[in-house]
């Protein structure tokens, strides 16, 4: 038998529940066989790591659904055409601002009109969904643009207990979450199309994948997309750690977390086939403008949205003007003040110096930015003039 250490692996690196630390049976991570490509960045101009972007899809008043989603195309070809590395879109429900319910959908229209920046989740929620599915969407995303999908996997709802349990068509809301590790392991075994015998999913194929290459005839490529793990607070950092995984910490929401679970990422890193060395990236919030005060407007408006998030109350991201005007309650004011503490906003020089600081700081390995607010306009705006600040290449249009 295989001995069994307290955190539930295996010595040899296989857990009894089927997750393997190296993520795959035979090395590969979903690249061309060298650990960690296609998860480590590239830094660009005078980037300190590597810049990526984060796209919650938002839908300001007096916008609609079709407009966000056009805006994430426009986000996502800029972003190519800067040479940011990645573009992430997060799954929430049951938000009326935010249009990005469904990642793969969103994705798959995005395999379409960029052609180089890497595409993903950020992520999807795995207990809100079979993991078969999963394995099959970004299956299909991975045979639509073969070597650019990541997956990255929460084990939080990203909605209220009622939604989730809508989704999950089940009167227990956490039975999914505590399931994670179980849920994960499933996913890889799909991915990777290696159930051992006699498993009662065995004679199951996730479509597309790696059976459409062995079967008699087969020319389909093994490769699969990397998958990492997302948190705001210790679970995933030490999973993703003992698992030798990528790791994606929400500090755009959970910055006083953000030192301690990088540190327990890396304490508890141990090398795989996947990466020989730990690899985190950080979400933050982060938006420019061409004046401070302008800067300040645009987030005041992310602000005043999630109060109203947080008290039962989501809506349409409010504009500018009705964010300014606001009357807030002394303990709204306080929340405003603390959220607004954590989002590097200014001009882009001003931006630009924080996220240096940032990165310095964590020592995170590359910075997600996720610029909110109301326009479409302003969030393009803000990740051109963070490119100028750094000296991003500008590239020719895909």
């Amino acid at each position: 038998m295989d001995e069994i250490r307290g955190d539930g692996v295996r010595a040899n690196g296989d857990r009894g529940d089927g997750v393997r630390r190296n993520g795959s049976p035979d090395g590969r991570d979903g690249g061309d066989g060298t650990r960690g490509d296609g998860i480590r960045g590239r830094a660009g101009g005078t980037a300190p790591v590597p810049l990526s972007v984060l796209d919650l899809v938002t839908v300001g008043q007096g916008r609609t659904a079709g407009q966000a989603l056009h805006t994430a195309v426009d986000i996502a070809r800029l972003a190519e055409r800067r040479g940011f590395h990645r573009y992430w879109v997060a799954e929430h429900h049951s938000m009326p601002g935010v249009a990005s319910s469904s990642p793969a959908v969103i994705l798959a229209h995005l395999t379409a009109r960029t052609e180089r920046i890497r595409l993903g989740s950020g992520g999807v929620m795995l207990p809100n969904h079979a993991p078969l599915v999963i394995a099959e969407q970004f299956g299909t995303l991975q045979a639509l643009a073969p070597g650019r999908i990541d997956l990255g996997l929460g084990r939080a709802p990203g909605t209220d207990g009622a939604t989730a349990a809508a989704l999950r068509r089940t009167d227990r809301p956490g039975e999914g979450a505590d399931d994670f590790p179980q849920q994960l392991a499933e996913l890889t075994r799909f991915l990777d199309d290696d159930f051992p015998d006699g498993h009662p999913f065995s004679r199951i194929h996730a479509v597309p994948g790696p059976v459409q290459g062995t079967a008699e005839g087969g020319v389909q490529s093994s490769a699969r997309p990397p998958i990492w793990l997302l948190g705001s607070s210790g679970f995933s950092a030490r999973l993703a750690g003992v698992l030798g995984l990528p790791f994606a910490f929400a500090h755009h929401f959970s910055a006083r977390n953000t030192v301690p679970a990088l540190d327990l990422y890396r304490a508890s890193f141990q090398p795989s086939a996947v990466l020989d060395a730990p690899y985190a990236l950080i979400g933050v919030a982060a938006l420019a403008a061409d004046e401070a005060r302008e800067a300040r407007r645009q987030v005041l408006s992310g602000a005043l949205s999630m109060v109203r998030l947080r008290t039962g109350r989501p809506g349409l991201v409010p504009t500018p003007e009705e964010a300014e005007t606001y009357p807030f309650t002394p303990m709204e004011r306080e929340f405003v003040d603390d959220w607004l503490g954590n989002i590097v906003h200014g001009t882009a020089d001003e931006v630009r110096t924080g996220l240096d600081a940032l990165a310095k700081r964590t020592g995170a390995d590359e910075l997600m930015i996720t610029a909110n607010a109301h326009s479409g306009e302003a969030r393009l705006r803000s990740y051109e003039l963070i490119a100028d600040a750094y000296g991003l290449p500008d590239l020719p249009a895909a």
